[in-house]
This record gives C-alpha cells, sequence and structure tokens, in this order.
C-alpha cells in the first residue's frame, strides 16, 4: 500500500497566482459569512458556564493533533510521510465554518458551536501554526527512522500573516458588520451561509482539478487507498468529540455540538496554507500530492460525514 501512495508523493502540485487568489477570495467570504452570524449576546450563556467551551477547545487544540499524531504513527507501515502530515495539518486546523448549521441540523447547542468556531478561529494564527509544527515535529523524528521526510521547518510569521489574512480580517469585518448593521447581516446571512457550503465546494473541486490533472489515470486505486485514510481519520476525530464530551458528562445538547465541532475541520485553510510557497517552499516540500489530496478529499468527506452524524442525532437520543 505505501508503494501505491508513493505515486501520489511524487506529484508537484502547485496552483497558479490566479487560482491561489480564488481560493483565498473563496475561503475569506465563507469566513465573512460565518460572521454575520455571530452576535456577542449569543456568547452570554456560553460563558456564563464555560465547561463545554473548555472542553471543547482542549479536545480541538489538544486531543486531535494529539490522537491525529498517534494515529499516524500506528499507520506508519501502510502510509506515506506527506499523507500523515496532511493528516496532521487537517488536525491542526480550527473548526469547519459549515459545523454551525450542521449543528443546528442535529438539534444541538448552536451557541456553543458558534462560540467554538469563533474561539478556535480567532487563536488558529497561534495555535495552528504551533500545532502543526509541535506535532509534525514529534511525528518526522519517528518517521525519520523510517522513511525520508523534509526537516519539518514552518515559518511561523509567514503562517501567521497567512492565516490573519484570510481568517482574521473577514471574521472582524462581518463581527462589525452584525453589530452595527444587523438589519444588512440578517439579510446576508443565511443566503451566504448556503452559499459559503457551495463555495467551499468549488475551492476544494479547484484543488482537486489540480491533482487529477497530474495524476495518471491508472493511480485510481491510490486515491481510494487516501480516501479510506480520510474516512477513518474523520471518524477519529468525531469519536474524539463525542467520547471527551460523554466522559465529561456534558449535556445532550452540547455533546452534539461538540462531536460536529471537533469532526469538522477548516481543510480550506489547510489548502491555502499548503499552496503558499513561503510556508511549504517547493524545492524542499514540492512532491507534496499525498497532502493536498487528502487535505482536499477531508473537505468533501466531512460535509457527507457532518450531514451523516447530525441527521442521526436529530432522529435519536444519543
Amino acid at each position: 500500500m505505501k508503494e501505491l501512495l508513493s505515486s501520489l508523493d511524487a506529484l508537484e502540485i502547485n496552483l497558479g497566482a490566479g487560482e491561489m487568489l480564488l481560493v483565498n477570495i473563496i475561503l475569506a467570504i465563507v469566513m465573512f459569512g460565518v460572521a454575520l452570524g455571530i452576535k456577542l449576546t449569543m456568547f452570554k450563556d456560553v460563558f456564563k458556564n464555560p465547561k463545554s467551551l473548555i472542553l471543547g477547545c482542549g479536545l480541538q487544540w489538544i486531543a486531535l493533533p494529539a490522537i491525529t499524531s498517534l494515529l499516524a504513527i500506528i499507520l506508519n507501515p501502510f502510509i506515506t510521510p506527506m499523507v500523515a502530515i496532511g493528516m496532521i495539518l487537517v488536525a491542526s486546523c480550527p473548526g469547519g465554518n459549515i459545523s454551525n448549521f450542521m449543528s443546528s441540523l442535529s438539534k444541538g447547542n448552536v451557541e456553543l458551536s458558534v462560540s467554538m468556531t469563533t474561539v478556535t478561529t480567532i487563536f488558529a494564527p497561534l495555535i495552528t501554526p504551533f500545532n502543526f509544527w509541535f506535532w509534525g515535529t514529534l511525528y518526522s523524528r519517528f518517521a525519520e527512522q523510517h522513511n525520508d521526510i523534509p526537516m519539518l521547518e514552518i515559518p511561523f510569521l509567514d503562517m501567521l500573516q497567512q492565516i490573519l489574512l484570510i481568517l482574521g480580517i473577514p471574521i472582524v469585518v462581518g463581527m462589525v458588520v452584525s453589530h452595527y448593521l444587523p438589519k444588512v447581516a440578517a439579510k446576508l446571512s443565511k443566503p451566504l451561509q448556503k452559499l459559503s457550503i457551495v463555495l467551499f465546494l468549488g475551492m476544494v473541486a479547484v484543488s482537486l482539478k489540480q491533482v487529477l490533472a497530474e495524476l495518471d489515470p491508472s493511480v485510481t486505486a491510490a486515491i481510494l487507498c487516501v480516501l479510506s485514510f480520510v474516512i477513518l481519520h474523520n471518524a477519529t476525530a468525531l469519536s474524539t468529540g463525542y467520547l471527551g464530551a460523554t466522559l465529561l458528562r456534558v449535556p445532550k445538547i452540547d455533546r452534539r455540538a461538540l462531536t460536529i465541532e471537533v469532526g469538522i475541520q477548516n481543510s480550506g485553510l489547510g489548502l491555502t496554507l499548503l499552496f503558499n510557497p513561503a510556508i511549504f517552499p517547493p524545492e524542499i516540500w514540492g512532491h507534496n500530492g499525498g497532502m493536498v489530496l487528502i487535505t482536499a478529499l477531508w473537505g468533501v468527506w466531512h460535509i457527507v460525514s457532518g450531514l451523516t452524524v447530525a441527521s442521526i442525532f436529530r432522529r435519536s437520543t444519543l
């Protein structure tokens, strides 16, 4: 299987300047749409009783990257280092923008979901690069004993700048519009929420198109292998949220929100970071097909899994 996946790592996947700009604009619009639905009053009850929020951030920032690294080490005989590093990158990203909609669909605690998305996104400029560096370095030290892997040297300031531009500014502008122009925000919020799913899928499609353009049709089996690891990783993330919330005995509606929040990652951010040559220099990370493919496929699969889990929650007492 590892030999099969090596055919993906040999690929050099890069977006042109125009495609990269399009991806950044799409993600910025998506995050602006998310911010339009954020009102400070929504956080009142959550911050009065912050147990679930603190637990959720702990599961998102600590448990998920740690468990992902352990999973990558366990799977090391079967996966390539680029696939493993791609998994760690996804786990280091903040919660996904569609998690709030899915929490609502699941009859979970929407206020908690919005709070977690907001907090993890606001702190993403610090948490994402640190987690990727820390857990990625830990894995690479293990993997160097068994594989050839580039030295993991992540330029913190470049990653910080990228995340601030595509997450920080749209979130701030959206919250300002929501606060000072509530009628405008109300009119734009629902259409943008629906549009964000379409735009996000479009962004993933752009990335997948670039990957598939470089692939030989004979490597279909390799793509299916990567998809199987994405499904396993995503199931692990959803289970981390559900089991963590269950063990700490939080209310049912909070458990549902935490399950979805930890299982839905902002893989779009991961893609924009991967395509930034200042963060992943082509001369070092040029053969990054495995990383790009696992991040892009996550963006598609977590919508499928999230809607499935939300539907199960909606019809059950879990």
